[in-house]
């Protein structure tokens, strides 16, 4: 039986968002076999972050409704 993986945090997403930001910048030449695993692991980061900030601009929106 498999065991489904909680959902990343805001600050997991984000300092894998950090950590995949600097080792591309930081090569000295590019790793095209990684590459795909990188943007991957990005993407689920971005949408995890993309997904908890508009929770919270929803719930802020809600709280000072007129």
């Amino acid at each position: 039986m498999s065991k489904t993986k909680d959902p990343l945090s805001f600050k997991e997403s984000y300092d894998i968002l950090k950590k995949n930001a600097e080792l591309l910048e930081n090569q000295q030449e590019p790793d095209i076999d990684n590459l795909m695993k990188i943007v991957e692991e990005s993407m689920q980061a971005y949408k995890a972050c993309k997904s908890r900030v508009d929770a919270v601009q929803a719930a802020l929106n809600e709280t000072f409704k007129e």
